[in-house]
């Protein structure tokens, strides 16, 4: 206990403050430039489950979050059993899947502004000459409401997907080349080796690589925020752009301090939910 004290209490600090902060800020009226207001108890939460805003916000984080990491799931299981391969060119093949990752969100999400762009989109211009799209009625990927989620989607599952990949990759080099070898001696090939020997072995780690996903996809603002702002008319309002908005360029503190703590539960809730899981789905 001695020896990890100084990172608890480091951890404490960096993550116990703020978070106090935030509530005690939820449960008054403060406003921009001023950390004090008045007492309003759970006001600001009871108006913001009033506000249609801010339900939709929650319906979009929730389906946000969710599609983003079912796509990441398969795609980084996929990527990862390719990858353990010994192939000419992996290692040049495996530094541009966890590009991504490595660059900065920001810069990545502006780049996608001008792929998305209405005028010169290289994704519309992909479709209209291979005939599926009009050229004289291109899609306009951040300015309809369900071009616009899936186009946020797609970003986010992009550049998370990278991540899930290291993990999956780390979880099936950890398995014994010993199991493979008895699994082939008692003749499971095939899917049936995947699914009574692989998966059971991967799923720990695969949960793991799920839970990351979440926390970060559903407390992440930058994408959204910068490809839409959650427009077009609210339709790609999550829960963290409309606390900025609330919070900070509105100047309503509280309101926003409110906004945020709705993920905290949920959040708690998920990770409990799935650590427990991941120690029964260990296989010893």
């Amino acid at each position: 206990m001695l020896l990890i004290s100084p990172a608890v209490l480091f951890i404490g600090v960096l993550v116990g403050i703020p978070l106090v902060l935030a509530v005690y800020l939820s449960l008054t009226d403060a406003t921009a430039g001023s950390l004090t207001g008045k007492w309003v108890g759970l006001s600001n939460f009871t108006q913001q489950i009033h506000d249609p805003i801010f339900r939709g916000a929650l319906w979009h984080t929730f389906l946000f979050t969710v599609i983003s990491q079912a796509v990441v799931i398969v795609v980084a299981g996929l990527l990862a059993h390719a990858l353990v391969r010994s192939f000419r060119g992996r290692w040049l093949l495996r530094f541009f899947i966890l590009l991504p990752w490595a660059a900065p969100v920001a810069l990545t999400a502006i780049g996608f502004l001008w792929f998305y762009d209405p005028q010169a989109s290289i994704f519309t211009w992909f479709l209209v000459h291979l005939h599926l799209v009009s050229k004289l009625n291109p899609p306009n990927w951040l300015g309809t409401p369900n071009a616009a989620m899936s186009s946020i989607i797609t970003v986010q599952a992009w550049r998370t997907i990278p991540f899930a990949t290291v993990i999956f990759l780390a979880g099936i080099s950890s398995i014994p080349q010993e199991v493979d070898d008895a699994a082939a001696i008692d003749g499971a090939t095939g899917l049936r080796k995947f699914w009574y020997v692989s998966l059971p072995l991967q799923l720990p780690i695969a949960i793991v690589a799920v839970l990351f996903g979440i926390v970060f996809t559903a407390t992440d603002m930058v994408v959204p925020y910068i490809l839409t702002n959650g427009g077009p008319f609210n339709s790609t309002q999550v829960l963290t752009t409309w606390a900025f908005q609330t919070g900070i360029n509105a100047g309503n503190v509280g309101q926003g301090a409110a906004i945020a703590l709705f993920m905290l539960p949920v959040l708690a809730v998920v990770v409990v939910g799935m650590l427990f899981f991941a120690r029964r789905a260990e296989v010893t």
